[in-house]
């Protein structure tokens, strides 16, 4: 059964997370799943698709401390936390999962992924970059591949009146950006750059993408700048693998991507081990 925990940060703020232990007991490794922008652990396809890897892994589902969800799992009601919530902060709150989790005996020697999905993946990938012997490898499920996802009409907005807004096209709120948001991704931009360091990656990455996501030129990019990352294309898949919120059951589309996933897993570990031998 899914276990539920907070854990409080340096401040006010708390992350809070969803563990799912593995039904094996030799599990294979530690995987975090990261949602993304307007997203949340709770959301449409993350609580299956961590029950489905909880097979064989130790799984972690969490909300970013400024996401904007606060006690009620399923509504966003801290918009005034959403405004501030900058990719260092993310960042910042992954460090803090990390580290935390380590520290539990049962997990302290797995091998860690991180899967992300869309923003989540990039915050990922940039946590990859910044500490990559931390981890055995990062999977992007239709990542954002350039950080900026804000219009230009935003950031004048942010840059001129401090604060700018964006529909959350599900629920129809204004969720507010406020300058800081475009101050972290001005003045990191040499960190944020995911085109320029994934020619360095050296911990092991994949790309996991419908083949209707919006985002796909972006993974082009991506694979063009370092052509040993595997692209496993999901055939139909859009931004969510078909699955909608409040989650209807799993598509074909999830479960491939579910699949590829554990296989592109179980592939570095199986190297990883006879690196070792």
């Amino acid at each position: 059964m899914p276990i539920d925990f907070n854990i409080p940060l340096d401040n006010t703020d708390i992350l809070r997370c969803t563990r799912y232990p593995s039904k094996d007991s030799e599990p294979q490794s530690l995987i975090i799943l990261a949602h993304g922008f307007k997203g949340f652990k709770d959301f449409a396809m993350f609580p299956y698709t961590a029950d489905q890897l909880s097979r064989h892994h130790e799984v972690i589902t969490f909300n970013f401390s400024h996401n904007g969800i606060g006690d009620n799992p399923q509504e966003f009601t801290e918009m005034e936390k959403f405004a501030v919530g900058t990719y260092d902060l993310e960042l910042h709150d992954l460090d803090m999962l990390i580290s935390y989790l380590r520290q539990d005996p049962q997990l302290a020697l797995l091998p860690l992924f991180l899967i992300g999905h869309s923003r989540g993946a990039g915050v990922c990938l940039i946590y990859g970059f910044d500490h990559p012997r931390t981890l055995a490898g990062v999977l992007s499920w239709n990542g954002v591949t350039n950080l900026d996802l804000f219009t230009e009409e935003q950031k004048a907005e942010m840059r001129d009146h401090g604060r700018s807004h964006v529909v959350n096209s599900r629920t129809k709120q204004k969720m507010p950006l406020d300058r800081v948001i475009l101050e972290d991704l001005e003045g990191q931009k040499a960190r944020y750059d995911i085109h320029r360091r994934i020619a360095f990656a050296d911990f092991a990455v994949a790309l996991v993408q419908g083949t209707e996501d919006h985002l796909i030129e972006g993974s082009r990019r991506l694979v063009q700048a370092n052509p040993h990352i595997p692209w496993i294309q999901i055939q139909g898949g859009n931004h969510t693998f078909n699955t909608v919120h409040p989650f209807q059951g799993a598509s074909r589309q999830l479960k491939d991507a579910i699949n590829a996933s554990e296989s592109f897993i179980s592939d570095v570990l199986r190297n990883r081990n006879h690196s070792m031998n």
